[in-house]
């Protein structure tokens, strides 16, 4: 009888390890694989971006309420926090005299009564669209703000645009 029990402990032991036997059999190492480039992108949630030594940062909003796109050229032009300006932050933007900013989809219209003072493609600029793409992205969820447009209309002067916040990340 313990001869029995032993064969037969012995062969459940047996029928557990064996699949482990297996593993390792027939399977030639590999080097290492390229999983691709990193994420990228904006995220979501309500960010102004200020102008810095080493391009555009962003910052979060989390303790203020509404999305109205109106509002982010005023919060832009009152610029950073005194902790904020100390990490080297700082507003190029500054105080339209008349304005409307308009939002639809993937789309931001800002209709300006005068000039525009910046250039297309510089930092300024860049605060406006990518802070107006991340406002526009949470006041429409379905909308990424890697998608949205922003054309600034100013009273004088060309039109710029559709102008994405990614062409002003990636410098």
């Amino acid at each position: 009888m313990r001869w029995r029990g032993g064969v037969l402990a012995l062969t459940a032991l047996a029928a557990v390890l064996a699949p482990l036997a297996g593993c390792g059999v027939g399977v030639r190492p590999t080097g290492v694989l390229d999983a691709g480039e990193p994420a990228s992108g904006l995220t979501r949630g309500k960010r102004l971006y200020y102008a810095s030594d080493t391009g555009l940062r962003a910052v979060p909003l989390l303790d203020r309420e509404g999305d109205e796109l109106e509002a982010v050229m005023k919060l832009l032009a009152q610029g950073p926090t005194a902790a904020e300006r100390r990490q080297g932050l700082t507003t190029l933007l500054h105080a339209a005299s008349g304005y409307t900013v308009t939002g639809d989809g993937p789309r931001v219209t800002v209709e300006l009564t005068g000039p525009y003072w910046a250039q297309a493609r510089d930092q300024a600029t860049g605060q406006l669209v990518c802070t107006l793409a991340s406002f526009q992205s949470v006041r429409e969820a379905e909308v990424r703000a890697d998608d949205v447009e922003v054309t600034i209309r100013p009273g004088e002067g060309p039109v710029l645009g559709p102008l994405r916040c990614a062409e002003y990340l990636d410098r």
